[in-house]
Formats: C-alpha cells, structure tokens, sequence
C-alpha cells in the first residue's frame, strides 16, 4: 500500500479522500495511544503555575502600558 501511495504522489493523482481520511484517524488514534496523560495532582499544579504566570505576565504588561500612557500625556498634554 505504501508503495502505491509513494507512487501516487509522483504521478500528481491523490488517493481516494476518503482513504486519506480513514488513514489520518488511524494514524491520530495510534499516536494518541503513545500519549502519556497527567495526574490529577499535576494538571492541578500545571494550570496553578500557568494562572500565576499569566497574572504575572499581565501585571506587566498594565505597568509598561500605564507608564508609557503617563509619558505620552505628559509630552502632548491632554
């Protein structure tokens, strides 16, 4: 089968899409029996450590923004 698909490909004429689409969700099935899933203690401490960076993230960002704000009004006035 991979030959013929590898033969396919050079002659420019696609395989059937419905194969193509039988053959990607065999693949996504397969790949996604390799997956190793989280513990519930550690998606708890991954979404803890995102939360806190993106508050800490967007504390910045509100300081850079409220300074350069200050400096624009300050040079052009109101």
């Amino acid at each position: 089968m991979t030959e013929r698909l590898a033969n396919s490909s050079l002659d420019g004429v696609r395989p059937n899409p419905f194969i193509r689409t039988r053959n990607f969700l065999r693949d996504v099935v397969s790949e996604l029996k390799k997956v190793v899933w989280p513990t519930q203690k550690q998606l708890i401490n991954y979404t803890i450590i995102v939360l806190v960076f993106v508050v800490i993230v967007a504390l910045i960002i509100a300081a850079f923004d409220f300074t350069f704000t200050q400096i624009i009004l300050r040079i052009f006035g109101n």
